[in-house]
């Protein structure tokens, strides 16, 4: 090898950056005290102080974090703000109330999820848990029924 090859190839050279596969991503997790479980070869359970999330396998992006959201028996329950108190909301309908110590968990939870999948970590998010779901009326059914509904009327013309 000639000096000019050898100088080209120490101060040239362009080393490919290798992207990890889904299974290696999810595999290092466990370097965040993550807890992991294949569900089938595209998702994978992840758990960590009774909160979890599903992580899916997407061709060609990175992994996709479904919502993160307190173990609640097999389900997660995702956070839905009341306005006057957070819950906990599972697809089957159970509702618990939402403490301090587990919205922290959640916090931790995201933050440390995001870090070890390599994504993005937005600005908004950084700053302390975000609800799933915002449910601030307290009246149920106010839309429903024949009772007279003000912001339904149009204004008069003039």
């Amino acid at each position: 090898m000639t000096l000019w090859h050898y100088i080209r190839y120490m101060f040239f050279r362009r080393d490919t950056p290798r992207e990890p596969s889904f299974r290696e991503r999810i595999e290092s997790l466990t370097n965040f005290r993550l807890g992991t479980n294949f569900t089938d070869s595209k998702h994978a359970r992840v758990t960590r102080d009774g909160i979890g999330a599903i992580v899916e396998d997407r061709e060609g992006q990175r992994p996709h974090v479904n919502k993160a959201g307190l173990m609640m028996g097999d389900e997660i329950g995702l956070l839905v703000n009341g306005g006057y108190q957070m819950f906990w909301r599972a697809p089957s309908g159970k509702r618990l109330p939402a403490r301090a110590e587990q919205l922290k968990h959640l916090h931790a939870f995201e933050e440390d999820l995001k870090e070890g999948l390599g994504l993005t970590s937005l600005y908004n998010e950084g700053l302390g848990t975000t609800s799933d779901l915002h449910m601030y009326d307290r009246v149920e059914h106010r839309d429903a029924g024949d009772a007279d509904k003000p912001w339904m009327h149009k204004p008069a013309s003039v």
